[in-house]
Formats: structure tokens, sequence, C-alpha cells
């Protein structure tokens, strides 16, 4: 399965070390543009140099880890679809570009699912998505959530539990 990622479930750090970790397990093939990436960048800026520092190498780490999960399209394709936003237009157009089977955004009302299923592409919010995986594959999220609990601990220096992290990160 291909599923787009919109910049509103990568940027934040738990939520993208969640969906990302499911997808190194096999789970999914994960997609986005380079438009989303900058999305992510421009975001992280708000956090100062140091944050926009970390977004870069991130996501060089990430073009690194999926060399083919950056989808190109023509800007005609943008011209003929339609969102309520227009500008989560380049969303669907990457969605479409790359064959995704399945946007995972935060932005509901911004991707109709009437729109999207005249392109064959369905969404999901990255909780329901993560859920529906877990009901699946517990011990396998279980693994990636585990693992996150631990970097969030290392790199934050706080004693983190599951649920608060999982419920700062709106998971």
């Amino acid at each position: 399965m291909k599923v787009l990622l919109d910049t509103c479930v990568i940027y934040p750090t738990v939520m993208r070390q969640m969906l990302l970790g499911v997808a190194r397990q096999g789970v999914f093939t994960p997609l986005w543009s380079a438009r989303i990436v900058g999305e992510w960048l421009r975001a992280a800026e708000k956090l100062g140099p140091a944050g926009a520092e970390q977004a870069r190498a991130e996501a060089a780490m990430l073009a690194a880890a999926w060399p083919g999960a950056q989808v190109d399209y023509p800007q005609s394709l943008e011209a003929r679809l339609w969102l309520p936003d227009a500008a989560d237009i380049h969303v669907l157009a990457a969605a479409v570009a790359g064959s995704a089977d399945l946007i995972v955004t935060l932005n509901v009302k911004d991707f109709p699912r009437n729109i999207l299923a005249e392109e064959g592409i369905s969404r999901a919010d990255p909780d329901s998505f993560l859920h529906g995986i877990w009901q699946a594959q517990p011990d396998l999220v279980q693994e990636v959530a585990d693992a996150v609990l631990a970097d969030a601990i290392r790199l934050s220096g706080k004693e983190w539990q599951m649920r608060a992290l999982l419920k700062k990160a709106r998971l």
C-alpha cells in the first residue's frame, strides 16, 4: 500500500516517528513531495536556527532511507484537480502522481472523501490509521512505539509515559 503523508503528519516528530517506524516494518510505502518537505522545513524555521537545522537533517535522512518516496508531478496535474482549500491541491496531485492508495492527514475537511474517491484515493487521520495497523499487528506497533518512547526520553531527558507522549503527539 502506498501512503502519501501530508505535512501536518510529518512535522510533529513523534507522529512522524510512529508513522515511519511502521513503514520501516514494511506495512506501507510512504510518499511525499518536495513541496510537502518544504512546508515542513518552513514550519520548523519557527523553532529557530537549531530547529530548522534539525529538520533539514531529518529530511535528508528520510530522503536517504526512502529514495523513491518523493513524488514529482507536472503542474498540469494540479490544474485539473479541485479541493475546498486550493492550498492543498498539491497534496492530492502528489498522491495521484505517486499512485497512492491513501492520504494520511489531520486536515479532514480539506480532503473530502467523495473528491478523493474520484481519484481512487482514500484518506485517514494518523490516529485511525495507526490504530487499524495496531489491531492487525499489535506487536509490530508496540515495538515501534517502544522505540519512539525510548528516543523521546533520551532526547528530552524527561521520563515520558507512553500515553502522555502519544497524547501530546495527537495520537
